[in-house]
């Protein structure tokens, strides 16, 4: 008998969809591969806090996601494990460390350049402009 014998039948119509499942299973085996070949200590102490947030955030919603998958995988319906509140809970993390993230990121405001480009956008008026007034005064009608 041939390995071909051995293997469970499925439809041709899945094959691609297996095809690039597998690609990723690969892509995912090399990047722990990565992830794994510095200790843990190492690569937190060349991380700020925020980016050490970050890495701990990936690392438990990817291994979730992979418990996801096999629990899908072994019949079980994942939406109905507490995996599925565990995922909502570190997706809440992750948007408030994106929040921190952006208002990092968002411009500053000078209060010493605010004031002068006020200041100088006032018009001021001087000796000479004050008799030669483009705009009538209240209460005083163009003739």
């Amino acid at each position: 008998m041939s390995e071909d014998d051995n293997m469970e039948e499925y439809p041709t119509e899945i094959h691609d969809y297996l095809a690039a499942f597998e690609k990723s299973l690969g892509s995912v085996d090399e990047m722990l591969k990565t992830m794994m070949s510095v200790s843990r200590s190492e690569l937190l102490q060349k991380l700020d806090p925020l980016e050490q947030a970050k890495l701990d955030l990936v690392s438990v919603y990817t291994l979730n996601s992979m418990f996801w998958v096999y629990l899908a995988t072994q019949g079980i319906n994942p939406k109905e494990h507490p995996v599925k509140q565990e995922l909502e809970r570190i997706r809440t993390y992750m948007n408030k460390v994106k929040e921190i993230t952006d208002k990092k990121k968002a411009s500053k405001l000078d209060k010493g350049a605010a004031s002068r480009f006020v200041k100088n956008a006032l018009w001021e008026p001087n000796a000479e402009n004050q008799h030669t007034s483009k705009t009538p005064a209240k209460g005083k009608k163009r003739q």
